[in-house]
């Protein structure tokens, strides 16, 4: 089977961000990644890196022991990287699409990965101009990892539904409050993950994939929320960047406020229900398209919920386990997603008050700051 480090503490909290590299005057992407990186302080080589594209930078916090401890070092790194942005005439927005930037002025960062990427998707590749936040949760076992990431499916569609910021692709409106969504579904191993059930069964099919020659490794099931063997997290990849630094926070507080409670249901030998993967699909394209303004389905119960009551349902749940946490008032963020809407309603406000996506660029730019 995989080799694991499923034997940390439980509950750290890691959270990834991957933020826009942005001209100063054009306010347009700006491919600039490399010089970038070539100027930025060296301690923080290996916590801001290249992705993609050379307009996006990702920002990634050590394994911190709680929300509050990963939220500051997030809010420094952000801080950072604006800093030295503005020091080279560029800037920083994080939103998971650029309202008006085209996939054909993109460029691809020259390192063998990302060659090898587009050798293999090629237009697919080329069109991935997208943001996303990753959070991962530390987990003790590796049976225990694979109970809490299927557990996690059920939610990744209210997940999305709170993080939706990305109403523009192309310089258009689309209809969606995550146009990141279809985008990246065009790729392969993408998604709302399989139910594994076990480690032994998630290890034997990785392997599988690998010794036919359809991945190098594990790192390229780009699933919704996966299994992380080398670090022996649970990462959850659904969200849509968020614009501000406190969002990101509330909603990695919610990602581990619920894995502390799979974890005690599988301690407490409580079966995991497999929901099809089509359903669970079918509820992420509501969330994608709609929002929280929509209605997401309630399996257990069998019926449509207003997505805006499922959130607030589920931080009522989850309240135990933020005193537990020590991230009460990190969850209590998620409130706000619920009570004033996510960071594609503010674009969608912002666009229809003025009509100008460079104004726009330039109001997630200033809101991006920490």
């Amino acid at each position: 089977m995989l080799d694991h480090k499923f034997n940390g503490p439980p509950f750290t909290v890691g959270i990834e961000e991957e933020l826009m590299l942005v001209d100063a005057e054009s306010l347009d992407l700006a491919q600039a990644i490399e010089p970038f990186l070539a100027r930025l302080p060296d301690e923080f080589a290996g916590q801001v890196k290249p992705e993609l594209m050379q307009a996006v930078l990702e920002i990634a916090t050590k394994p911190c022991a709680n929300v509050g401890e990963a939220g500051e070092e997030l809010r420094r790194l952000r801080q950072v990287v604006i800093d030295s942005a503005e020091q080279q005439g560029l800037r920083i927005g994080a939103a998971a699409t650029h309202p008006f930037a085209l996939c054909e002025d993109q460029r691809v960062v020259d390192r063998p990965r990302y060659r090898e990427l587009v050798e293999e998707l090629g237009y697919i590749a080329l069109r991935e101009i997208i943001f996303g936040t990753h959070v991962h949760v530390g987990i003790r076992g590796p049976d225990r990892a694979i109970y809490v990431a299927d557990g996690i499916r059920r939610y990744l569609p209210l997940l999305l539904a709170l993080s939706a910021n990305s109403p523009f692709w192309e310089g258009r409106r689309t209809g969606m409050m995550s146009s990141r969504v279809p985008v990246f579904r065009a790729f392969p191993r993408e998604g709302i993950p399989p139910h594994y059930g076990t480690w032994e069964i998630y290890s034997n099919r990785v392997e599988l994939m690998m010794r036919a020659g359809a991945i190098e490794d594990y790192t390229f099931l780009w699933w919704d929320v996966r299994p992380h063997p080398n670090l022996g997290t649970v990462e959850v990849r659904i969200f849509d960047q968020q614009t501000r630094l406190e969002h990101t926070v509330a909603l990695a507080s919610l990602v581990v406020c619920v894995a502390r409670r799979l974890c005690i249901l599988y301690d407490a030998k409580e079966a995991m229900v497999e929901y099809p993967t089509e359903l669970v699909d079918d509820n992420k394209v509501r969330a994608a398209v709609q929002g929280t303004d929509g209605v997401l389905i309630d399996f257990r119960r069998g019926k449509r919920i207003p997505a805006r009551q499922m959130a607030h349902d589920l931080v009522v749940l989850l309240a135990d386990h933020a005193d537990a946490l020590g991230c009460r008032a990190e969850l209590e963020g998620v409130e706000d997603l619920i009570a004033n809407g996510t960071g594609a309603h503010r674009q969608l406000e912002i666009h229809e008050r003025t009509a100008d996506l460079e104004g726009l660029v330039a109001e997630i730019i200033e809101t991006s700051r920490p």
